[in-house]
């Protein structure tokens, strides 16, 4: 099976279909997010890696970092949906990094009242824009994937391409801000390079130095909104050995450069917030 990798800049992402419309279904791909859904009616198909799934009114299902999965929409579908970036939460992050579950749906799920309602009021805050949004979102993530996580049965994660996969994945997230080659990656993952190079193509649809210019300019995307490090600076701590090399690479992935893009957040941040143009931190 051959995916999509899709690279995602926002930490979190919720869609409620009773708000936005869409049903379930999509292609193959993967990422380094959470992907989970509350399916409250409809029916959907869901394929993880080589496992096949049927998902009902009352279920959920959840896909784990780094797996590829497919899902099909049998029954336009009522849900909620989320996708989220594992270090938003890091008190679970070895959950769901060195593990996968034995099953992706969760029957009955959606019918449990606790997790229904965080859901419901994570897509009420997601929605919202006020003081301490981000700190009320991460609270009510935290519990609501605690107790999805104690109904789930995890396994460590086995040998075989589709895990090989998320390991290279995941050691490259950790790993993206420092020098990484084939070879390197070869010798610390005790695999072949070329064997690398041909799982990357064949499952994720994408070169490795695509792939690592895409995790060091999404890294770069965070800092040029968080942090008042110079467009060089932020260049060398995500991992380019050059100022141009990383303006070419965010140009092609973003659209724009660097400097345009912090101006643009900062923008859309005034706007949020009603400040005046002197009282934005430059």
């Amino acid at each position: 099976m051959q995916a999509i990798y899709e690279n995602r800049t926002q930490e979190l992402y919720c869609r409620d279909s009773k708000r936005d419309g869409g049903t379930l279904g999509y292609r193959s791909h993967l990422h380094f997010q959470i992907e989970l859904a509350l399916i409250f009616d409809g029916h959907t198909k869901i394929t993880v890696d080589t496992e096949e799934y049927d998902a009902y009114g009352g279920d959920a299902f959840i896909v784990f970092p780094n797996q590829i999965h497919t899902f099909e929409t049998v029954q336009r579908e009522n849900y909620i949906l989320i996708k989220i970036n594992p270090e938003l939460i890091p008190e679970l992050m070895p959950q769901f990094t060195s593990s996968i579950p034995k099953s992706s749906v969760i029957k009955g799920a959606a019918n449990d009242s606790e997790l229904k309602s965080l859901i419901e009021l994570i897509s009420e805050e997601y929605r919202k824009d006020e003081p301490f949004k981000d700190a009320l979102l991460r609270g009510y993530l935290l519990v609501f994937f605690a107790r999805l996580l104690q109904k789930l049965e995890l396994t460590d994660v086995q040998s075989g391409d589709y895990h090989v996969v998320g390991s290279i994945m995941n050691y490259c997230n950790e790993n993206y801000q420092k020098p990484l080659s084939l070879s390197v990656l070869a010798k610390d993952l005790h695999l072949n390079k070329y064997y690398i190079s041909h799982i990357m193509s064949s499952k994720l649809n994408i070169g490795f130095n695509d792939y690592i210019n895409s995790l060091r300019v999404s890294g770069a995307c965070k800092m040029l909104v968080k942090t008042d490090s110079t467009v060089t600076e932020i260049s060398e701590a995500v991992g380019f050995n050059t100022l141009r090399t990383f303006n070419r690479a965010f140009s092609k992935q973003m659209g724009c450069t660097p400097s345009q893009y912090r101006q643009r957040k900062k923008i859309e941040g005034r706007y949020r917030t009603g400040a005046p143009d002197g009282n934005v931190n430059k």
